[in-house]
């Protein structure tokens, strides 16, 4: 009577896999790009989103200079753990530079973090507000509570410039997803770029709760510390945000195709 009702997790059984080779990936960077630019997270051309390739230690990451909705694949730089932009036959050459830090924090996490496909950091309102906050993210709604237990933080030490705070953004991320960077922004790492997007939107969407919530100066509901940790756990999935980013892709295939440039 059932067998018909989607459970969490499940997914339907034609959506393809995530592919892993180069061309797709550029696609669903520069899709990631222009999401977080129509769902309203972009600060200008700050910030920066990558995604690690496979078989060796390069990584794709915006131009420093575009906005992200002018973002395509073909204009993603192709950087090495140096900081070195490596040129590729088969994309335009570009003159394009990455943004220093965005250089520091992604090429800090790749090496220690192998199950990290995607690195996403954002300067989005209500993540940063929430960044400032001594109490950090608490567990007020559904949505928020996929984040139980399960968030970082690391203390602001000025722009992310030197070399030398990539020992401890690392040891600050440990083995969490989600890392709050106070007074600043969010990172996100994901095994994939639907994985990245989706933690920083429900990111982003929690922290806007709580500060609505807040702001209101009645007194908060939390439900249980058990109720917290199996709502969390209902809502992992080894597949997170793939169902969501079909219908994402879908999306801008229809307002903003050019991102497949």
């Amino acid at each position: 009577m059932l067998q018909n009702i989607a459970r969490p997790g499940d997914l339907p059984h034609a959506l393809p896999p995530q592919p892993a080779d180069e061309s797709s990936l550029r696609l669903d960077l520069a899709a990631a790009y222009r999401l977080i630019a129509r769902f309203k997270m972009a600060d200008l051309i700050e910030t920066h989103i990558s995604v690690r390739l496979p078989g060796s230690e390069h990584f794709l990451i915006n131009p420093y200079g575009l906005l992200f909705e002018e973002i395509t694949a073909s204009s993603l730089v192709k950087v090495n753990l140096q900081g070195e932009v490596l040129s590729d036959d088969s994309i335009e050459p570009t003159a394009w530079q990455i943004n220093p830090a965005g250089f520091v924090i992604h090429s800090a996490i790749y090496p220690a973090r192998p199950d990290a496909g995607c690195v996403l950091h954002t300067h989005s309102p209500y993540v940063m507000a929430v960044s400032a906050l001594q109490s950090g993210l608490l567990p007020l709604c559904q949505i928020g509570l996929q984040f139980y237990n399960r968030v970082a933080y690391h203390d602001y030490e000025g722009v992310s410039l030197e070399l030398d705070e990539q020992e401890r953004l690392v040891n600050h991320l440990g083995n969490k997803k989600v890392m709050l960077m106070r007074n600043h922004g969010l990172l996100a790492v994901g095994r994939t770029v639907a994985e990245a997007f989706h933690l920083a939107y429900y990111m982003e969407k929690a922290c806007e709760v709580q500060i609505r919530a807040q702001s209101t100066g009645s007194p908060l509901i939390e439900p249980t510390p058990a109720v917290c940790e199996k709502s969390a756990r209902q809502q992992e999935s080894e597949q997170l945000g793939e169902l969501q980013w079909q219908a994402l892709l879908r999306l801008l295939d229809r307002e903003a195709p050019s991102y497949r440039q």
